[in-house]
């Protein structure tokens, strides 16, 4: 029997033991904090929890008023359909965990029931390849014991975890990173975010949305500078709009407790104070004390390891999968290259991991989901495309639902229309996306989008209607 070894419980590594034990091998899967991993533990399931108790403060608080709905502050709470107040974060950071931790013993039973060994541990690999092609791999327990297990291939899935500066050192009290906000239990009266990527500008705009005054400190010229600029722009303006500082082009040199108080110093020379700040400013991977390099895996510059498209890396009988290789930190994409990798070695169909058929989104809100060629692409030259893009104030089922912004987006190739990218920003985008994702994969057309049937009225009408926009153009390159 084949024997795989996964040091590394999260969606890279349990999926990948998932497929594994599914094709008749024998799979342990290392792990020290409990299967599900970061994504699970500490970071997407968590996160996004939090944000979607901040979506249903936001969502009655900013549209009540246009759709009628009457408050009555006077009249006992049982009684009335009251504005929310506040939040009890100390509840909700309970039910963040509790969630949390439900999901992890799901996911740990089902890898169980499969057939596949759970092994609680820290991994590495010792040495070479062996001349029968095996590896070894030594497990050390948190009681100090080891146990060397053999493999015909190992996975390397262990994630990354928060970046820290030199002078910003989190004490899990007012200067916390993203695994450290879910043990508060009140509610931070003045938060300052350091870091307007994903992580950043999600944390900001719930905590903004629970009731924290929030200052986002962004060293770029806006927020998101890594997305689409059109939606990077729709999110900045209701960030301002709904009353957070937003400061670009500030870089954090240094954070410091001063008391109850953080001060946080900018390069310039500006000194900003919270009662609380966030740091979020990147990951780093979790390669190192693992033997990689001995075992014959190149790493990166960034400690990142190297892969190819069905995860392979340069050392034979070793994958890896995940935000450890750097390839795109997104939960689905590490659960692709673990299953990928499992796919590869055991002899099973396998296609090579393909980015631009990935979708992802930005749980702010509004969400901001993306798939396939990008605005930054158009423009840079990297491919011929043509573009629409339709506001949603044109679309009936947003009149009625009082959303103001957002937009749908596609991009199609002028030639034959075959649809290549796409963004949409408006709540739940990440459920919008999902048809632009399958003419995407598909290199379905416009016109076969225009073409198929939408409710009406619906928010998806508008990617039809932008499908339709796209067919009727008449010059090519014309937005």
């Amino acid at each position: 029997m084949t024997r795989i070894v996964i040091i590394g419980g999260g969606p890279g590594g349990y999926e990948a033991a998932l497929v594994a034990a599914q094709l008749g091998a024998e799979v342990t899967v290392v792990d020290c904090d409990g299967l599900g991993g970061a994504s699970v533990l500490t970071d997407c399931v968590p996160s996004k929890t939090l944000i979607a108790t901040a979506e249903v403060m936001t969502t009655f608080d900013s549209s009540y008023e246009e759709l009628g709905i009457i408050v009555a502050d006077d009249t006992p709470p049982m009684e009335q359909a009251a504005r929310v107040d506040g939040v009890d974060l100390g509840k909700v950071n309970r039910r963040v965990k509790r969630l949390a931790l439900a999901q992890s013993h799901d996911i740990t039973a089902s890898v169980t029931r499969a057939g596949a060994r759970v092994l609680r541990g820290r991994g590495r690999l010792e040495g070479m390849q062996a001349l029968d092609g095996s590896r070894k791999v030594v497990v050390r327990a948190a009681d100090g014991t080891e146990e060397t297990l053999t493999a015909d291939a190992v996975l390397i899935a262990t994630g990354g975890h928060p970046r820290e500066l030199p002078d910003a050192r989190p004490d899990g009290e007012r200067i916390l990173n993203w695994t450290q906000v879910y043990d508060l239990n009140e509610l931070p009266e003045e938060l300052i975010v350091v870091g307007s990527g994903v992580t950043g500008a999600e944390f900001a705009g719930a905590y903004q949305a629970l009731g924290s005054k929030v200052t986002l400190v962004s060293s770029r010229d806006r927020v998101l500078p890594g997305e689409d600029p059109d939606a990077a722009a729709v999110l900045e303006d209701v960030f301002r709009r709904r009353g957070m500082n937003v400061m670009a082009r500030s870089r954090a040199q240094s954070a410091k407790r001063v008391g109850d108080r953080v001060e946080v110093t900018l390069a310039d020379g500006r000194v900003i104070t919270g009662s609380h700040c966030l740091m979020a400013v990147g990951a780093i991977p979790n390669s190192e004390g693992m033997g990689l390099e001995e075992a014959g895996v190149r790493l990166r510059e960034s400690g990142h390891i190297w892969t190819d498209k069905v995860s392979r890396t340069t050392a034979p009988g070793v994958y890896a999968a995940g935000d450890v290789t750097g390839v795109f930190a997104l939960a689905s994409v590490a659960a692709m290259q673990g299953r990928i990798a499992m796919y590869h070695f055991l002899g099973d169909a396998v296609a090579p991991l393909n980015l631009k058929t990935v979708s992802s989104n930005v749980f702010t809100d509004p969400e901001i989901a993306t798939v396939g060629y990008s605005q930054a692409d158009v423009d840079g030259g990297k491919i011929d495309a043509r573009v629409v893009k339709l506001p949603l104030l044109r679309n009936p089922r947003a009149k009625m639902q009082g959303i103001r912004d957002g937009f749908v987006k596609i991009f199609c190739r002028p030639g034959t229309g075959i649809v290549v990218g796409g963004v949409v920003v408006s709540p739940r985008a990440s459920e919008l996306i999902h048809p632009i994702s399958i003419a995407v994969d598909n290199n379905l057309t416009v016109e076969q989008i225009a073409n198929a049937f939408t409710v009406y009225p619906s928010l998806s009408g508008s990617i039809a209607e932008v499908a339709r926009q796209l067919h009727t153009r008449k010059a090519d390159g014309e937005a």
